[in-house]
């Protein structure tokens, strides 16, 4: 059954989900929002009121809930050209620095993004000085992030792209194939943290040199997404990186002044003054 929803419904459900949870999905973009709840609807054969309903009789739902919420559709090496620019210029500028550093990837959703770092990273033979931090608000997604293991059917675009990327070996050498699955070496996440975390209502919880937050913050309205920038200026050491996605900015932001333009087109800055 195809069913609309107001801006009034909407409403109901960001409160109660709020009220009850403490998850904030009220400066979300209302029309990538709107859409979301469509899809939960279609999905799950709902209506409003029986998603309202679920939603405050049945706690255990919230993890479904915020599973179709917050999917994102992802690859490994994800546009190979800031791959490329990650390798050749970025990581090398703050080597110039720091034998050590630590990259945070805020909203890693199901870790395709961590494992390219990984393999970027174990390419460079610098895998073992580098920590890897990985946060996203659903914690099933997180579980998912953790196994490193994919359907072998995504490993055809995920192999063009680490091709276009120009990595040095083929990535069949980094994974085995059990069970039409993509298992990919454990080794890789060695140095990996995951841990939940809202970036709406999470605090800061360490210094980086290098934050990676890519087509996440599109689902977010100007208000939010200029308060999540704040908290990414704020996460970042004096003359360290900030990675957004291709169709997202900071130039109108109001930490805008205190980043320097590193590449426009891959949507890469540089933290100049705290």
């Amino acid at each position: 059954m195809v069913q609309d929803i107001d801006i009034a419904d909407l409403k109901k459900i960001t409160e109660l989900v709020q009220g009850k949870y403490g998850y904030d999905f009220r400066n979300y973009a209302m029309s990538s929002f709107k859409r979301r709840m469509l899809r939960i609807l279609e999905l799950k054969n709902l209506t409003i009121e029986s998603l309202l309903k679920k939603l405050s009789d049945q706690p255990s739902f919230i993890e479904e809930f915020l599973d179709e919420l917050t999917v994102n559709v992802t690859e490994m090496f994800r546009d190979p050209g800031f791959w490329r620019i990650m390798r050749d210029e970025i990581i090398p500028g703050i080597l110039l620095n720091h034998k050590t550093f630590k990259i945070w990837h805020a909203g890693c959703s199901s870790g395709e993004e961590v494992l390219s770092m990984a393999i970027l990273l174990k390419e460079m033979g610098i895998h073992q000085d580098v920590q890897l931090f990985a946060s996203d608000l659903d914690v099933n997604i997180l579980e998912k992030a953790k196994a490193a293991t994919y359907p072998i059917k995504n490993m055809e675009l995920n192999e063009k792209n680490y091709i276009r990327y120009e990595g040095k070996k083929s990535l069949k050498e980094y994974y085995k194939e059990e069970n039409g699955k993509a298992v990919f070496d454990k080794e890789l996440m060695q140095n990996v943290s995951f841990r939940k975390h809202d970036l709406v209502k999470g605090e800061i919880f360490n210094k980086f040199d290098l934050v990676l937050c890519r087509n996440v913050m599109i689902y977010f309205n100007q208000s939010l997404q200029n308060e999540v920038l704040k908290k990414f200026h704020e996460s970042l050491f004096k003359y360290g990186y900030l990675a957004i996605g291709s169709k997202e900015s900071l130039i109108w932001c109001d930490v805008a002044s205190k980043f320097l333009v590193v590449n426009n087109e891959e949507k890469v800055y540089k933290k100049i003054k705290d």
